[in-house]
């Protein structure tokens, strides 16, 4: 039953499709038209609020004032590192 098979796949596969060439092949409809451009309106619409939000962004991520971090790097026991400028009611001096 296999080698049946096998022996007609030469002509099975010799065989050419019919190509879809009647008067609506390769015609688009007005809705494919329509959600293209909502995509391309989309696709602008985000890439105008990116450039926004990245114009919001600082020039440099570094801070201000290092020093409270640049003790925690110096090793300092697990990280704990003493504040200087905590006011009298900050949890930092334990009050």
């Amino acid at each position: 039953m296999i080698g049946a098979l096998l022996a007609q796949a030469p002509a099975l596969l010799a065989q050419t499709p019919g190509t879809p060439t009647g008067p609506e092949f390769g015609k688009a409809s007005p809705l494919g038209l329509a959600i293209i451009l909502l995509l391309l309106v989309g696709t602008i619409l985000l890439v105008r609020s990116m450039n926004r939000h990245l114009k919001n962004l600082p020039p440099t991520f570094e801070p201000e004032h290092p020093e409270p971090d640049q003790e925690a790097d110096e090793g300092t026991e697990h990280g704990i590192t003493r504040r200087t400028d905590a006011g009298p009611g900050d949890s930092a001096n334990g009050g």
